[in-house]
């Protein structure tokens, strides 16, 4: 096996991973609101979270930006509980909202995925340089990494599509009430990895 099919591997697996669950929890909660049919937004959404990932893991891989990891690592789970917030107050045909608010537009939504994959990416970086060690070129790993995560996303993406299906469309549960038990289980999920973070626990005492 060469080093990219290596490290592209790795990248399909950290992200997959069900013991660092955060990731997929974003990617889950970031598709939340759609149905199958919403595919093309849906790809566009992923494409702006890998893009604004991609250029943070090049950046800190690359030791071109330094950060804190307790902070990156409490950063995160925000990420997830914003996106899960945004998600309560979307508009579905299907129902009114029970408190009157306007929803993200798709482009402030795609710019949401952008800049809170540059987070993400700080994240992914820790993993990354840890695999890395004295390698002499990191062009190669960075790219087949990278794009192993993103396959995995979609991965990610079109398990949560097809669980909407089988709920909303075969199950005919409202859509909008998927969208709030999903959201509000990431939610609860990433209230807990908040308070659990170094950075909070040192806040805490």
């Amino acid at each position: 096996m060469s080093d990219f099919q290596i490290f592209l591997q790795l990248g399909f697996q950290h992200i997959t991973d069900l013991k660092g669950y955060d990731h997929i929890l974003f990617v889950v909660v970031l598709c939340a609101i759609y149905r199958p049919r919403d595919w093309r937004r849906v790809l566009i959404l992923v494409t702006a979270f890998t893009l604004g990932h991609s250029i943070t893991l090049a950046l800190a891989t690359l030791r071109l930006f330094s950060y804190r990891t307790e902070v990156i690592e409490a950063l995160i789970p925000v990420t997830i509980l914003a996106t899960a917030i945004t998600n309560f107050f979307v508009k579905d045909p299907e129902g009114r909202l029970r408190k009157p608010a306007s929803p993200p537009a798709p482009r402030l939504r795609y710019a949401m995925a952008l800049g809170f994959g540059l987070i993400h990416g700080l994240g992914f970086s820790n993993y990354l340089r840890s695999l890395l060690g004295r390698e002499a070129s990191i062009v190669e790993p960075l790219l087949a990494f990278n794009i192993g995560l993103e396959l995995g996303q979609l991965v990610i993406v079109a398990v949560v599509l097809l669980l909407t299906f089988l709920v909303v469309d075969v199950g005919k549960a409202k859509k909008r009430d998927w969208t709030l038990i999903l959201s509000g289980a990431v939610a609860g999920v990433a209230i807990i990895l908040i308070k659990d973070s170094e950075l909070v626990q040192g806040w805490l005492g």
